[in-house]
């Protein structure tokens, strides 16, 4: 009987130890990956340098075949306060990134995003466009140019990543 239990628990304690290892927390880091407290850090350069609390706000990251997008709104339709800021941000980021200043990303960051380097030489090469949402706004960046486009699409897949905003990472084809 004493075998049989040392037994049981022998393989109970394996099967334990082998379903830790398959655990996500588990896993190694990979590049992308940020500790709890390097999102926060993030997010709090991220408040200050856009002037709006990401808690309240959503922020997408979406891919075209000639650009994409970045989309930002807030959580509540009520929340005005929040929506105008979001304006005034993406307005003053369009402004910026036609003139080929990504300051901003590279701050809230503390790194350069890939893609904004390619983007900054060939700024006259892509169109920002600003429009209005009924939460907020979008700044959509589009261009004919293939080096442009693939420099776009590094820079928001990195925003999709860093943001963890489940957006895709590739191109929806049909």
């Amino acid at each position: 009987m004493n075998n049989r239990r040392n037994v049981c628990l022998g393989i109970i304690l394996t099967l334990i130890g082998l379903m830790s290892l398959s655990s996500p927390a588990q896993q190694p880091k990979t590049d992308n990956d940020m500790s709890q407290q390097q999102m926060d850090e993030m997010n709090k350069r991220g408040d200050q340098h856009m002037g709006f609390d990401h808690l309240k706000t959503t922020h997408h990251f979406l891919l075209a075949s000639d650009g994409g997008s970045i989309q930002i709104e807030a959580n509540d339709v009520k929340d005005t306060a929040s929506r105008d800021q979001i304006r005034g941000h993406l307005r003053h980021i369009r402004m910026m990134f036609s003139e080929g200043n990504f300051e901003v990303p590279m701050l809230i960051h503390e790194k350069t995003p890939p893609g904004s380097e390619v983007m900054q030489k060939l700024k006259a090469e892509i169109s920002f466009q600003f429009k209005e949402t009924e939460r907020g706004a979008v700044i959509q960046m589009s261009s004919s140019n293939a080096e442009a486009i693939q420099a776009i699409h590094d820079f928001l897949r990195f925003q999709i990543k860093e943001h963890m905003t489940g957006d895709p990472l590739e191109l929806k084809r049909n």
